[in-house]
């Protein structure tokens, strides 16, 4: 009898699993991801027509897809200099995204630019949840999350939940022109918004973000998301534990993150139970045929960028190096070039810039004609040359600035004209210049010097705060722009020679 009750209540236990696998619903979701996508054409991959192409590839086979960008796209270009990046909105909204993050070159032309931007954008959703006015307030259009639901919503068992928290880059008011626009640290932020989003029934928490790396693992590590999708670093970088995972697209839809999720939703033991699991496509854009939609407008703006553009100003006898690898890291050639043209455009005494600002990232081999294009492509941000009167602390103050990450590859490195210093990165941040010299002597402190600079770091841009304290001798409405300035160098002289010539030194 006993064997006989335990067999029934076996069968029993077979047979409530059998109902349970039969109640379990599966779906499919892909998620697909974009960031840091300024360029609108490129040859060999990458580019806005074959990203577009990517998506309606995508959307074109049906079922759940959702498209997420991770932010920068209306900066740095080279028309985005002329028009302030309404060209990458028209392009985008062509095949908008679902979800987009606004990226800390979102901030380049400043408040009222970045407000009109973003209501330009058609179709996609705005979220950034660290993002508030000067006071307080939701900026309009941007939510801070975004709860989306699949299958049948009315029955539990038959359907799921995914929660987006949008986050934009909490470093944007050093990198950028945020004016009074708060933006709070995305860590917190985000763990606060995900606890909310699981209260009210998402089944996969998202992190949209467009934060450095360090933010990045801060992400991960809470344990507060499933899946973090990120910007900002340009990376190609895919990372999963078999619980939860981060990607990264690198840059330009060079490659574009397809994460084709399985999801299974269930009961056991009478409580609903959600599992999920990844496969992943990197899309190498090289082998896709750019959209012919997207295309035929992009070319219509080369054209006209052409026709101002296209036209020899001088040669380089010397290679030019505009690597982000060279020119966030040492002296190079191209850092020399400008800076001097900086310096010789105002009269000043010494001049600085940041390698940031130095976007080609390209290399320029000895003979190369240089054309309007390439300077603008090298220069993108319209800055403008100004002239500051500092004292020798605060000059040596924004040089340990512009080093002090520079182990990170950091855009605040500085490239010098009139001067030359040497530096230590083995001391601690704040501390590592060991030695400035001016004019063949070095620097004397109860001096002050005429600094030629850009008016992002006149203006406390990449961390160079201390240059806030100089006395403005030419400010950003008289002066001109970089490039201009760079343009009438190389005009001037026909041919320049520009070279590594021992300027940064490291002890």
């Amino acid at each position: 009898m006993l064997k006989q009750l335990k067999t029934l209540a076996l069968a029993a236990t077979l047979a409530m699993t059998s109902i349970s696998t039969a109640l379990a619903a599966d779906f499919d979701l892909t998620l697909l991801l974009a960031n840091d996508t300024d360029q609108m054409n490129k040859k060999d991959r990458g580019g806005i027509a074959r990203l577009n192409a990517v998506v309606r590839a995508e959307r074109a086979k049906g079922g759940n897809v959702l498209y997420l960008h991770a932010g920068d796209i209306i900066s740095p270009s080279l028309l985005s200099g002329f028009d302030k990046g309404a060209h990458m909105i028209e392009l985008m909204n062509l095949m908008p995204a679902d979800i987009l993050v606004p990226g800390n070159h979102e901030f380049d032309f400043g408040k009222a630019v970045f407000f009109e931007r973003m209501k330009e954008i058609k179709g996609a959703k705005l979220l950034a949840a660290n993002l508030r006015k000067a006071d307080g307030s939701p900026v309009e259009g941007i939510e801070d999350t975004s709860l989306l639901s699949y299958g049948d919503a009315a029955d539990p068992l038959n359907s799921f939940k995914v929660g987006v928290v949008g986050l934009t880059a909490d470093d944007a008011p050093v990198k950028s022109s945020t004016e009074d626009l708060q933006i709070a640290a995305a860590p917190a932020v985000a763990t606060a918004k995900a606890k909310e989003l699981r209260e009210a029934g998402a089944d996969i928490v998202i992190a949209l973000a467009h934060t450095n790396r360090g933010v990045d693992r801060e992400l991960f590590a809470s344990g507060a998301f499933d899946i973090i999708l990120t910007g900002d670093d340009h990376d190609l970088m895919l990372f999963y534990d078999g619980r939860k995972m981060m990607a990264e697209s690198s840059e330009q839809a060079n490659y574009v993150t397809a994460i084709d999720l399985k999801v299974s939703v269930g009961e056991r033991r009478g409580k609903r139970r959600v599992r999920w699991h990844p496969t992943f496509r990197l899309m190498d854009t090289a082998s896709v045929t750019p959209d012919p939609e997207t295309m035929k407008l992009v070319e219509g703006f080369e054209a006209t960028l052409s026709k101002e553009l296209d036209v020899t100003i001088g040669s380089t006898n010397t290679e030019l190096d505009t690597r982000k690898a060279s020119v966030r890291t040492g002296e190079t050639a191209i850092g020399n070039l400008i800076t001097d043209a900086m310096r010789q455009a105002v009269g000043a005494d010494v001049a600085i810039t940041n390698g940031g600002g130095i976007r080609g990232n390209k290399q320029y081999a000895a003979g190369t004609e240089l054309s309007r294009r390439d300077i603008l492509t090298e220069l993108p941000f319209g800055n403008v040359t100004m002239m500051l009167e500092v004292d020798a602390a605060t000059l040596k103050a924004a040089l340990e600035n512009g080093v002090s990450q520079v182990e990170n590859s950091a855009g605040r490195f500085p490239h010098v004209s009139g001067m030359t210093y040497a530096y230590d990165a083995s001391k601690p941040a704040g501390s590592r210049i060991t030695e400035i010299m001016i004019g063949g002597k070095p620097i004397d402190e109860g001096a002050t010097y005429k600094l030629a600079t850009n008016d992002y770091m006149a203006g406390g841009g990449d961390g160079y705060s201390v240059l806030r304290k100089g006395k403005v001798l030419l400010n950003k409405f008289d002066g001109k722009l970089m490039a201009n300035d760079v343009m009438a160098y190389i005009r001037a002289a026909g041919t320049v020679e520009a070279k590594v010539e021992g300027r940064i030194k490291t002890n």
